[in-house]
């Protein structure tokens, strides 16, 4: 016997017969519309924004070709293994403009709202469908990325189709359900580790439904055999590079609650005037949600189970609560307000949805063409000003990357390589370009590489008179610092 919580709204909708073509017609406007909606969204001043440092990575890693690319790949961990495969077809044909390398993740992007959108599709109806694609594709954290040459646009895009395969999957042994749950479930991983942690939120459904487990197990059995190659990539790399990840505190809570809630995405984005009163609202509306009868579990345990596992991990293990993790469960705050918003019997459910997307689009709207790490302006800034005899040095070196890349030069692989630049002899000025310092109040690693760029400025003030500073930026400020006789 099915709980109130067990999905019942899904079982009732793959029991109604054959809807006429009309129907289905519109059913598909309405998976459809915020899809495009969300497509839309992101390709608006696609390439406006300046590429930031993990952007230059992307650029740097999928543009070697061989033993270099797999090199790279292998010294990144194997995160993003399958994104990187894929910019790397792309920058071969077309090359590495902004709208190129952001383009799969605004289409991701889209394909996320209109996964969402099925999904309160096939729970509920046709008005949820829409309500809840619409909460997606008006959502800051998922434009962001979706306007990102990074891999997280495309893991949430396939958690959530691997979602809407895991219910299909729950109602019937259908074959093409259980190859679409393996090929997106294994793929999700491919894009980012992060997508790891959806899979406990199915798992836990499974307890109200004994009956799929065998075929579900099986599926998960040959996604981890197509994950071996990047558990053998993410063991001998280790957690190094998650140095700067503090453990869970409440400037990292707030910024989650942020996000999750589409109310802001700090420290990217400075919150909006509406971003307090969104993310309260959001807040109400999902306890609300929470305690109706019907609510449907796997959105319940979508949200909560990979936030929980999360934040947990962070307090005993390597820390990983941080806003662009918790991504992996932003699909499911917007099904939960969806269902709410759209089948509550109360007067003020649709002035609540309508309330809810007018003030995520007042939080979305100043992103638009705002750099946090304007590496462009930077460039030019010392391009403009250097003269002959003049040495350019990186700290950590991976800041070469976003400055060779807007300097029209070779952009070269480096992840995590905080070590000392190594200056010719002769200098008559030094520009010093850095960010992602490190940082004093961080942790030991975090600390250690702040004091290395501190002993660095201590020896370049002391050999050059003059020092001059500039800022640019404000997310990971870029500094620009000029020592000169």
């Amino acid at each position: 016997m099915a709980t109130q919580t067990e999905l019942p709204p899904l079982a009732a909708r793959a029991a109604r017969p054959s809807q006429p073509a009309h129907a289905r017609r519109w059913d598909l406007v309405a998976v459809m519309g915020p899809a495009i909606l969300a497509l839309a969204l992101c390709l608006y001043q696609l390439g406006s924004r300046s590429l930031w440092l993990d952007e230059a990575a992307t650029v740097a890693i999928a543009g070697q070709h061989g033993s270099a690319l797999r090199h790279a790949i292998a010294h990144d961990g194997g995160n993003m293994l399958g994104y990187y495969a894929l910019l790397h077809v792309l920058i071969a044909w077309f090359g590495h403009g902004a709208f190129v390398i952001r383009l799969p993740s605004a289409l991701a992007a889209g394909a996320t709202a209109a996964a969402v959108a099925a999904l309160g599709l096939r729970w509920f109806d046709r008005r949820v469908a829409v309500a809840a694609g619409l909460l997606t594709a008006v959502s800051l954290p998922l434009v962001f990325w979706g306007q990102n040459a990074r891999g997280y646009a495309a893991m949430v895009a396939l958690v959530a189709g691997s979602f809407a395969a895991f219910a299909a999957l729950l109602q019937s042994s259908s074959r093409r359900a259980w190859i679409a749950y393996v090929v997106l479930t294994a793929l999700a991983m491919y894009a980012s580790y992060v997508a790891v942690f959806a899979l406990p939120a199915q798992l836990l459904v499974l307890a109200w439904r004994r009956e799929a487990w065998r075929r579900v197990a099986g599926a998960l059995a040959t996604c981890a055999v197509c994950w071996i190659p990047l558990a053998v990539l993410a063991l001998e790399r280790g957690a190094g590079q998650l140095f700067w990840i503090p453990r869970p505190n409440l400037t990292t809570e707030k910024q989650v609650v942020l996000t999750l809630t589409s109310a802001g995405f700090e420290p990217n984005f400075r919150p909006t005037w509406a971003a307090g009163a969104l993310a309260i609202l959001t807040v109400v509306l999902l306890v609300i949600a929470v305690l109706r009868r019907g609510a449907p579990a796997l959105a319940l345990s979508w949200l909560v189970v990979p936030v929980g596992l999360m934040w947990l991990w962070s307090l005993v293990g390597q820390p990983l609560f941080t806003p662009r993790n918790v991504l992996v469960s932003l699909p499911a705050v917007a099904l939960l307000l969806g269902s709410l918003l759209t089948r509550a019997r109360i007067g003020w459910a649709p002035v609540a949805l309508a309330l809810v997307i007018g003030l995520r689009l007042v939080a979305l709207a100043p992103s638009y063409g705002t750099s946090p790490e304007n590496w462009r302006a930077a460039t030019a800034y010392v391009l403009a000003a250097e003269r002959p005899g003049d040495c350019t040095a990186f700290y950590p070196l991976d800041a070469g990357m976003p400055f060779a890349y807007y300097a029209g030069q070779p952009v070269k692989p480096y992840v995590e390589r905080y070590e000392t630049p190594r200056l010719p002899s002769g200098c008559r000025r030094v520009w010093l370009v850095v960010s992602h310092q490190g940082s004093p109040s961080g942790t030991a690693t975090a600390r250690a590489h702040f004091a290395r760029y501190v002993a660095l400025r201590t020896r370049l003030t002391s050999q050059y008179r003059r020092h001059a500073v500039r800022a640019f930026g404000y997310a990971s400020v870029i500094w620009v610092e000029r020592f000169g006789p």
